[in-house]
């Protein structure tokens, strides 16, 4: 079928579904297939449960059903789909990707912009080859702005959501030391991020960089681009950045924008929501409001109060870059009674037993009172003074016969796989 009458076909359609077990009446559905599993199986059950059509790429089901859609591979033809519906509606697109701090500052500018414009944005963490497809596929007429948050861990992945998204706009965070063992070390994990800079430029679209960051500013030399950053250069001057104990404080031209964000990490993902606020013409009050209105949830910089004893759960994700980061915002709190609990980061291939003993020695400079290390990896680490438990279950086991309301503060920072999150019902019953 062709991909204009694919899309009519869409257009008449409840949406897509990838999911029977999600799947609306009207869907339209995409057998996707996986490692682990294989949509096309569930051709028959899709079209039972009232899909409008299927997309299959077994030839076997050609004659399961009249609307039954044959194509060679159907995440590609997904992919085609998502790319003519945001030609058609030709929606301006910013563009976001970097090691830390993606979905916060996505946040931030989707709180701002939402203040005069109808948008879109990248909901949960569908910002791979599948998420940013099927998020593009939930434009409408009435979105004014979307907002696509781009996830990366090898080469050419950035370069590939380009072409389907083609944004009008893009920012990187930031380069840090994430997914290392897909990128090939720090230098691919620039290379590969910076493949947003490469697309924008070769389509003479707009970019946003933080020139306080040299590799940022060394990329996209010789191109005009919007920038913010402390130096005289920059097209945005920040006159000021504050880390206080109820939040963050970013100044521009004697306005000042308050967050409820933790940690000095965060000043430049509220900077960028501020101005990408100001490029689109949103009143300052309104950019004040939305800033100062967001707060993390989904264990990203969690803030949570337990009787007397703040949890700050960042349990999302983790790498060097970002465990270091946490470590340091933590360390401003400024008491002793406080309980840092680390666990392993993933896919740092090689590099990762020399980065956990860097994490931990940086810990340990600190005046922490209790440093919990969780983790074959972290298992690995030498150290006399944190405490090594060899998975979560070890440590359950034993932060249950310890008495936490000792503790002011604790830090939970850990990659998404260690699911760090599941200790907050024991400290609901222990405090």
């Amino acid at each position: 079928m062709h991909i204009q009458k694919l899309h009519q076909l869409f257009s008449s359609s409840t949406g897509i579904s990838t999911d029977t077990r999600s799947l609306e009446k009207g869907a339209l559905f995409f057998a996707l297939k996986g490692e682990n599993f294989n949509g096309n199986l569930f051709a028959e059950k899709a079209l039972s449960q009232g899909a409008i059509a299927i997309v299959v790429d077994d030839i076997n089901l050609k004659n399961l059903a009249p609307n039954v859609i044959i194509v060679e591979d159907v995440l590609k033809t997904l992919q085609e789909l998502a790319r003519f519906h945001r030609k058609k509606l030709n929606t301006p697109i910013i563009a976001l990707t970097g090691s830390n701090g993606k979905t916060t500052t996505k946040e931030l500018i989707r709180e701002v912009l939402s203040k005069k414009y109808k948008v879109l944005a990248t909901k949960g963490n569908l910002n791979n080859h599948i998420g940013v497809p099927l998020t593009l596929l939930e434009l409408k007429e009435e979105h004014q702005i979307a907002i696509i948050e781009m996830g990366a861990n090898h080469q050419g992945e950035i370069k590939m959501l380009c072409e389907i998204a083609l944004p009008n706009w893009g920012y990187i965070t930031n380069f840090g030391k994430a997914h290392l063992e897909g990128f090939g070390g720090i230098e691919g994990v620039i290379k590969g991020k910076s493949e947003l800079y490469k697309h924008l430029i070769e389509r003479g679209q707009k970019i946003l960089i933080n020139i306080d960051d040299p590799i940022q500013k060394r990329l996209t030399e010789n191109y005009p681009v919007s920038s913010f950053g402390n130096g005289q250069d920059s097209t945005f001057k920040i006159t000021k950045e504050e880390n206080t104990s109820t939040g963050l404080k970013v100044s521009f031209n004697e306005q000042t924008y308050t967050s409820p964000l933790h940690g000095a990490y965060n000043l430049k993902n509220i900077a960028a929501a501020v101005i990408f606020g100001h490029i689109n013409k949103i009143p300052t009050k309104e950019i004040q409001s939305g800033i100062q209105q967001y707060v993390a949830t989904n264990n990203r910089s969690q803030k949570i109060k337990i009787k007397n004893t703040s949890i700050i759960l960042d349990a999302y994700n983790a790498n060097p870059t970002s465990m270091k980061h946490a470590i340091k915002a933590f360390e401003k709190i400024g008491t002793l009674k406080n309980m840092v609990i680390l666990g392993d980061m993933m896919e740092l291939g090689q590099e990762s037993e020399k980065e956990h003993q860097n994490i931990l020695d940086y810990c340990l400079k600190t005046k922490f009172k209790f440093i919990h290390l969780i983790g074959a990896q972290f298992s690995k680490t030498a150290t006399s003074r944190a405490l090594k438990h060899k998975d979560l279950k070890t440590f359950k086991k034993h932060i249950s016969s310890l008495s936490l309301d000792e503790f002011d503060h604790v830090l939970i920072k850990g990659s998404r796989s260690m699911k760090l999150e599941t200790l907050l019902p024991l400290f609901e019953s222990k405090l």
